[in-house]
């Protein structure tokens, strides 16, 4: 049986809710689940949920079990905007018929991009099946959720939401097969597109990463009282006081229960794994280690190597705080020039990348950042910054050095040229927002107002990165998607539906 909490105002019809713009980083979404019976498993959670905001401040869920009853909360916000003291007691505590306090929980933290950002659509989500009761969050994107959801129409199955991890969990919930792991893996054949995910049910804790892998996932166990954690990053982990262990392989389904982890392959993956590269260069935190690599010290390489392929006649190098810190370091020691930061970064305001409007990137362009001129003034300056993405963001940043009397501005991004959509779980908009799919660098160059501009080759950014070259994803950048992806995208499509 599943009980929700904070019945009134908030559960309202999506078209009364207001639609928060909270501050802070906006990435796709963050995902964690811990089975620790002798541990305060929600409370583990919310902590877990704060290392994994930076992957979505639109809205945040944690569902729990005793294992007997399924009990939620989840609304529109940051984290500290959706659970306070009273909800945390309230998803912890034994209820009357239960089995004592909390011993399972998922949690889950949004940026919408399949659906619009209204409560409905906030995860963790519901469905019921012969096996039980099932709460699922998603980070991904499935990309043929309408063919999948009309499918599951015909046979009957309602639904509630405009999101496609609804569709994932009610495809899962109806598949054949007596146990969760094979329907996962039927769901696994049929899904296009990413589905990394963690599963609640009364009794179990399910962790899956789809066959291509493009989102991470990994996992994790607990000393002392025992118990297991899975999460989208490794912070989430050292966040809930648990030790890492591995990455979750790709098309690996862990069903983790009283008995231990158990782990189910869907299918053999041989080449088709292709981790999402973006993940090094922008979209994971820097303290985390994916792939067996500490992202600090990727990034780090990659300033390095940037370097290397566009030098430059400068003063100082400084990075657009926060998330090219790394890069801007290893500029510097490559180039041997003084590393300064030039630029200070409310903490209040977040990233803008995937603002989902293009007015409020631009306002946030305006408060985020204030210039040191004391030391820009009459200087050469080395801009590094991870990415252009549609170009409305570079362009006031050199203005505003400028203003504060840098004398050139050479920018250097450390990464490539985004020329291609993100399919995946990014929400990166169309082909045609993207400035580098139409444009030459000289324009790009041109139009932001830099001195000079550079970018690192697709080469450069692998070899940083390390590991396998061929088992991550380069999409966004050369266009060679390892699946089939529609010819436009539509965050929208269930809702016009």
């Amino acid at each position: 049986m599943l009980t929700e909490s904070g019945t009134g105002p908030d559960l309202a019809p999506s078209g009364e809710l207001p639609v928060y713009e909270p501050h802070g980083p906006r990435e796709e979404c963050g995902v964690l689940g811990i089975y620790a019976p002798e541990a305060p498993v929600v409370r583990l959670a919310h902590v877990g949920l704060h290392a994994l905001q930076h992957r979505g401040q639109e809205s945040a869920g944690i569902a729990a079990s005793d294992g007997y009853q399924l009990r939620l909360h989840k609304r529109l916000g940051l984290v500290s905007q959706v659970f306070d003291e009273e909800t945390i007691g309230g998803l912890e505590a034994s209820e009357p018929g239960g089995r004592g306090p909390a011993r399972i929980a998922i949690g889950h933290t949004r940026y919408s991009t399949t659906g619009s950002n209204t409560l409905p659509n906030v995860q963790p989500v519901y469905a019921h099946s012969d096996l039980g009761e099932l709460m699922l969050g998603h980070n991904g994107n499935v990309m043929n959720a309408a063919s999948l959801r009309d499918e599951l129409g015909e046979q009957g199955v309602e639904f509630t939401t405009a999101s496609d991890t609804e569709v994932l969990a009610k495809f899962i919930a109806h598949a054949p097969g007596r146990s969760w792991a094979p329907r996962v893996e039927q769901a696994f054949r049929r899904v296009t597109g990413a589905s990394t995910f963690t599963m609640l049910t009364a009794t179990a804790l399910i962790a899956a990463r789809d066959p291509i892998g493009f989102r991470p996932l990994v996992l994790g166990r607990f000393g002392g009282r025992g118990g297991w954690a899975v999460a989208s990053e490794s912070v989430a982990l050292d966040a809930m006081g648990a030790t890492f262990l591995r990455d979750v392989d790709a098309g690996e389904i862990l069903t983790i229960d009283a008995e231990g982890v158990h782990s189910h392959r869907s299918q053999p993956t041989g080449d088709r794994e292709r981790l999402c590269l973006f993940e090094f260069v922008y979209l994971a935190r820097p303290d985390s280690v994916m792939d067996g690599r500490l992202l600090y010290e990727a990034r780090l390489a990659m300033g390095r190597r940037l370097a290397v392929e566009h030098p430059a006649e400068a003063d100082l190098v400084m990075p657009v705080p926060d998330s090219a810190i790394p890069a801007a370091i290893g500029y510097a020691e490559q180039a041997q020039l003084p590393y300064r930061e030039g630029l200070i970064k409310s903490r209040y305001v977040g990233r803008t990348f995937i603002q989902p409007l293009q007015s409020s990137r631009e306002e946030a362009v305006r408060m985020k950042f204030n210039p040191l001129p004391e030391i820009l003034r009459d200087r050469r300056v080395v801009v590094v910054d991870d990415s252009i993405v549609r170009g409305t963001t570079t362009g006031p940043i050199v203005a505003m050095l400028r203003r504060a009397g840098a004398r050139e501005v050479h920018v250097r991004i450390h990464s490539p040229q985004m020329r291609y959509p993100c399919y995946m779980g990014v929400d990166t908009g169309r082909r045609s927002e993207l400035i580098a799919a139409s444009h030459t660098t000289e324009q790009i160059r041109q139009r932001i107002g830099a001195d000079s501009l550079g970018y690192l080759s697709q080469r450069g950014l692998l070899e940083a990165v390390g590991g396998r070259t061929d088992a991550r994803c380069t999409a966004c950048f050369d266009g060679r998607y390892p699946t089939d992806v529609p010819l436009d995208i539509d965050k929208f499509a269930l809702e016009r539906g």
